[in-house]
């Protein structure tokens, strides 16, 4: 099973290095992705370094456009069978990668859930309740959708849409178009270096527009797995 592991940094200058390491030496065998979201500190010059000694690819963004469209990009150009997708911060855990992938050897789509959070309380609070709404109001059956770690097949990267926040909401584009979903509890750990980008004010009235789009969306979504131009019959 070929894994690829999709990384996205926007401005972690002080945590790049460390990370990509970390990965590398946990999965040594992997292709790693790091996508570069437009940053204008020495992020993407430290990865293109970390490049030339290693499983590492660099990929760049010509503007910061996010962290769902860094993703997206990273997971077009994978060429594993699975992908794994994490956040560049420091905050995930890849210890937990080989225990993801061995659950996606029985599941289409694994998500992890942060059991034992390592934010503030505010952070942890409005997370909690942004997650209840999403799930009551689309019955994606997820309980922590903020939890970057995940693990699909590429074959289901078709299925996705480029939009804002996309990350949050792709277990329940992908069990929409019949993907199996599960969870499993991962390790969250305290950030050590560099700043959150997310407030919590603009996280809440975002996600309020995102959950009415993605509601609409799942209205019209088509499920490509099934060939629309066969002529079989």
């Amino acid at each position: 099973m070929r894994v690829s592991i999709v990384i996205p940094f926007y401005n972690e200058e002080e945590s790049v290095e460390e990370v990509l390491r970390e990965v590398c030496g946990v999965m040594p065998d992997a292709e790693v992705l790091a996508v570069d979201d437009g940053s204008d500190d020495s992020t993407a010059e430290k990865i293109s370094n970390h490049a030339k000694s290693s499983n590492v690819r660099y990929l760049g963004m010509a503007k910061n456009c996010g962290q769902s469209a860094a993703l997206y990009l990273g997971l077009h150009h994978a060429s594993g069978d699975v992908c794994v997708m994490m956040d560049g911060d420091g905050q995930n855990d890849p210890a937990d990668i080989p225990a993801l992938l061995e659950r996606s050897r029985e599941m289409n789509i694994v998500c992890g859930y942060r059991k034992t959070r390592q934010d503030n309380w505010q952070k942890k609070v409005a997370s909690r309740i942004a997650n209840n709404i999403r799930s009551s109001f689309l019955q994606d059956g997820v309980r922590d959708t903020g939890c970057t770690l995940k693990v699909i097949r590429k074959e289901h990267v078709k299925q996705l849409v480029p939009f804002n926040a996309l990350h949050r909401f792709l277990p329940a584009l992908l069990k929409n178009a019949g993907v199996e979903v599960i969870e499993v509890p991962v390790n969250h750990r305290p950030r050590k270096r560099g700043i959150s980008k997310y407030t919590v004010a603009g996280r809440a009235w975002k996600g309020i527009y995102d959950l009415i789009g993605v509601s609409w969306l799942l209205t019209r979504q088509v499920t490509w797995s099934i060939n629309p131009y066969s002529t079989e019959v």
